[in-house]
């Protein structure tokens, strides 16, 4: 089994950054694509960024330029850095590695 545990949600401003963390524990040797979503209040969740084990990434067209997802293997963890953020982007996001989620973190954008 394996254990995703995000961080890094918070409040953030229009325009302004942040950088979201997925770390997994477990038995990890065998994730390959890791997966961002979101899900916002009242709206179907949506695929966010996507990477492989090799580093091939994937984008929703809503975040292209602005986001960015990465990985480190060794750690066992996946980045999203996001960018230029808007109010939009407010959601609840978790990490999934096509078997198991983890909780989600809350990443609000307000002035």
């Amino acid at each position: 089994q394996v254990q995703l545990v995000e961080s890094g949600g918070g409040l953030a401003q229009p325009g302004g950054s942040l950088k979201l963390s997925c770390a997994a524990s477990g038995k990890i040797f065998s994730i390959g694509v890791m997966e961002w979503y979101r899900q916002a209040p009242g709206k179907q969740r949506e695929l966010v960024a996507s990477i492989s084990r090799g580093g091939s990434t994937i984008y929703a067209d809503s975040v292209k330029g602005r986001f960015t997802i990465s990985r480190d293997n060794a750690k066992a963890t996946v980045y999203l850095h996001m960018n230029g953020l808007t109010p939009e982007d407010t959601a609840n996001y978790s990490c999934y590695d096509g078997t198991y989620w983890g909780q989600g973190t809350q990443v609000t954008v307000s002035s």
